[in-house]
């Protein structure tokens, strides 16, 4: 069992939970992701590692309710358990394997929408404790659904926050501030590293492609085990088969058909979804998750 040490709501349906795991907090690095479960017959939940600390033995999560498993989660409090947290999981963020002397000459943006801000910030505290500073634009529909703005400000080299109503910071989307900041505001930048809902990534590669700016996101298909046998978050990157959960979660932006995996997401919902997406994949279609039959 894993002790929840601290829980409490961020903004509507959004939580952060600081949880007792020893074995994940000596091992995580930023971009990697946990698996959760609530209980012995839960859903398993995979959910960003947010930050972390190795001498306390804690790793801190963010959870939004979009569903049964999730909004059972919301009602933990302080002193209760999960059953499972499973991880480090995913490859670490590309970051943590450069030359530091090497970052130190970069400029980089972060571009975190909605959620996205969670896993974004260990990724910029990760820098800020090496003496790298990094630009950050963190989005959200309004205010109130703005998170963890205090502690992305510590780290971040310049914070530009946006609100798509203009309710608070900017007004408008992310894109919007890409655009401001690369011809307007003299900015510029070795490479950009968005993080948050599908239509985003996408919409922010579109818009840095057009200024070739090197961009990675972060993908977050359906998962189910987490380990690469259930081929749930199969995606397509330069036009070869990847799996998020052991590929990823990073990708090269430019690369990722995101209009394939948004379909893909919305297809596999269903038995129907799953069944189809049996027959198309054919053989290399895993179907280790036990809901398609693909395993049979």
């Amino acid at each position: 069992m894993y002790k929840i040490l601290k829980a409490e709501e961020l903004t509507t349906n959004i939580y952060l939970m600081n949880v007792e795991a020893p074995r994940v907090a000596k091992s995580c690095q930023p971009g990697q992701f946990v698996i959760v479960r609530t209980d012995a017959d839960g859903e398993r939940i995979p959910l960003t590692i947010c930050d972390y600390d190795r001498e306390a033995g804690t790793v801190t999560i963010v959870v939004q309710v979009v569903g049964a498993a999730t909004e059972m989660m919301r009602h933990l409090k302080t002193g209760d358990s999960f059953h499972d947290f499973v991880g480090p999981l995913g490859r670490p963020s590309d970051l943590v394997g450069e030359d530091i002397e090497s970052l130190r000459k970069k400029k980089i943006l972060f571009v975190a929408g909605g959620l996205g801000t969670a896993p974004v910030y260990p990724q910029v505290k990760w820098l800020h404790e090496r003496g790298i500073d990094a630009d950050v634009i963190v989005g959200a529909k309004t205010k109130e659904l703005l998170i963890m703005e205090d502690e992305m400000k510590a780290v971040a080299g310049n914070l530009y926050v946006t609100t798509d109503d203009g309710s608070y910071g900017r007004s408008g989307m992310v894109t919007k501030v890409i655009d401001d900041l690369l011809t307007e505001e003299g900015k510029s930048y070795d490479v950009c590293i968005a993080i948050g809902p599908m239509i985003m990534m996408k919409f922010v590669c579109l818009t840095t492609k057009k200024y070739d700016l090197p961009t990675v996101v972060s993908m977050n298909p359906i998962m189910v085990d987490g380990t690469g046998m259930c081929g749930a978050c199969r995606l397509t990157v330069d036009g070869e088969v990847k799996f998020a959960c052991v590929d990823g979660p990073e990708f090269d932006g430019h690369k990722v058909d995101f209009d394939q995996a948004m379909k893909r997401q919305q297809i596999y919902k269903t038995k129907e979804g799953r069944a189809f997406l049996k027959a198309q994949e054919g053989d290399t279609h895993h179907g280790g998750c036990g809901n398609c039959g693909g395993n049979d």
